[in-house]
């Protein structure tokens, strides 16, 4: 695979040229997010895309032993690549499998790492009981059950750092697991170095890795509306609609669940041919078939964090 232009050939075996205060890579210049997830407001960034890129690698190398969680999604995957090229110390993936993630993603994500050829470890988690009653902050929950459990491994791997795909633009979202990533000591370094969404996707781009392009997803309990009670036969449902209809072309696809109503969110520009006459009918009979009594499209299109609008709403009032 091509690489992107990278500003810091000369020092790809080198390590970070200062540290922070706890030894783990380069001390990053004042106008990058800072290190440590502190989103505090910095001064504009002006470096461009490959200067953030060779900064990402600087940091990498200075974190020694790493493990990466990783969900086969599209910022994970490319700071895996890039862990990889930097390099650090030692790599070792961490996946976590839960029955509200979508097994495609699991097949897809394995396959990836088989061809990086990086050290991969599947770990399979009991579902918690905040995310089965499908609180508000679930995604802190998961987030903080699963980060305690990669550290336990990481320990006994004797490996140093861990670290996930969180950006620079994550924290615009509504985005409760960020508070985990602080309490478990989780590096975020693409989030470090200033990289966007549309950064990371250029550079992966460039890399050649197979889904730069791949649209942005989420576990499947953000299909169902919060404070309902998720249910494994609900979320294998879900799961099935949504293949069905990525394999009718529809890319970014949601089907949100309300009780035995299937609400269909697809990009605004693919609405007008989901409600052709064939398309229609023929999606309407496969998802009654799998179980759904009622389908519906949500004429709006798709948009992401569209189930937290309202949290979002109360929040700023």
């Amino acid at each position: 695979m091509t690489q992107p232009t990278d500003p810091d050939k000369t020092n790809h075996n080198g390590r970070s040229k200062s540290s922070d205060s706890n030894g783990n890579g380069a001390q990053a210049p004042d106008t990058r997010i800072r290190r440590g997830n502190d989103t505090t407001a910095q001064a504009p960034d002006t470096r461009t895309r490959d200067e953030k890129y060779r900064d990402l690698l600087e940091i990498l190398r200075g974190l020694g032993k790493t493990a990466v969680a990783y969900s086969g999604g599209v910022d994970s995957t490319f700071l895996l690549a890039a862990a990889k090229k930097a390099p650090v110390e030692k790599l070792v993936a961490m996946t976590m499998k839960r029955p509200y993630i979508a097994q495609w993603e699991l097949v897809e994500a394995e396959e990836f790492i088989r061809q990086l050829g990086a050290e991969h470890h599947v770990v399979e988690l009991p579902v918690d009981e905040e995310v089965r009653n499908n609180v508000v902050n679930r995604c802190y929950y998961c987030k903080s059950s699963t980060f305690r459990y990669f550290r336990e491994q990481l320990e006994k791997m004797g490996l140093d750092t861990l670290v996930d795909g969180t950006n620079a633009d994550d924290t615009q979202e509504f985005r409760p697991g960020l508070r985990a990533i602080r309490e478990n000591g989780v590096r975020s370094p693409l989030q470090e170095a200033g990289l966007t969404k549309p950064e990371i996707r250029a550079l992966s781009r460039e890399m050649g890795l197979p889904d730069w392009d791949k649209p942005a997803n989420t576990c499947l309990v953000t299909r169902i509306p919060y404070n309902t009670l998720v249910r494994d036969e609900d979320l294998r449902l879900i799961e099935q609609a949504e293949y069905y209809l990525m394999k009718q072309g529809f890319r970014q696809v949601r089907v949100r669940k309300h009780d035995d109503l299937a609400r269909i969110e697809v990009e605004p520009g693919m609405v007008g041919r989901l409600l052709e006459p064939g398309t229609a009918s023929t999606i309407t009979s496969h998802l009654k078939e799998l179980g759904f009594r009622y389908v519906s499209l949500d004429l709006e299109g798709y948009k992401t964090g569209k189930m937290d609008q309202v949290i979002l709403k109360n929040s700023r009032t």
